[in-house]
């Protein structure tokens, strides 16, 4: 288990990375790139930082590559931040946890049966209760009179 400065440093790496990505890259490489958590060593030397890129594996690991090489001017960012003897060394890792998730909730949607309690995506469920289809009825009959 981390101890809790490791655990408020990685808080804080995640933080600066995850900011500095969005904000102040300018790597056409490094698009559509979330940071999902990151691991300090016990000394505070190194951090593996994971994240998840959106596409195939070409464009992931075209982001990986950019996001290596912008690792030095991170680690700048993060030495400014986060007040420690030694500024950890950033090493990025691709997470692909988002990507298992969505393809395991694909596959339980077409193993497993429809619930038919649940209401049709988009809409309203298409039962009506008895009384309200009475009276739309008796005011149809009075129309037509």
């Amino acid at each position: 288990m981390p101890s809790r400065r490791a655990q408020k440093a990685a808080e804080a790496i995640r933080e600066v990375v995850g900011m500095a990505i969005l904000a102040d890259l300018k790597d056409p490489r490094i698009r559509d790139v979330t940071v999902t958590y990151v691991e300090v060593s016990g000394d505070l030397r190194h951090a593996k930082v994971h994240v998840s890129v959106m596409g195939d594996e070409t464009r992931q690991q075209l982001s990986l590559r950019g996001l290596r090489s912008a690792a030095g001017f991170l680690q700048a960012r993060c030495a400014a931040r986060i007040n420690t003897r030694y500024t950890p060394k950033i090493e990025f890792f691709l997470d692909d946890g988002v990507k298992k998730s969505i393809e395991i909730s694909r596959i339980l949607k077409e193993v497993l049966p429809p619930d038919e309690t649940r209401p049709p995506e988009g809409g309203e469920p298409e039962e009506q209760d008895a009384a309200g289809a009475d009276e739309e009825s008796e005011t149809d009959g009075e129309a037509n009179r």
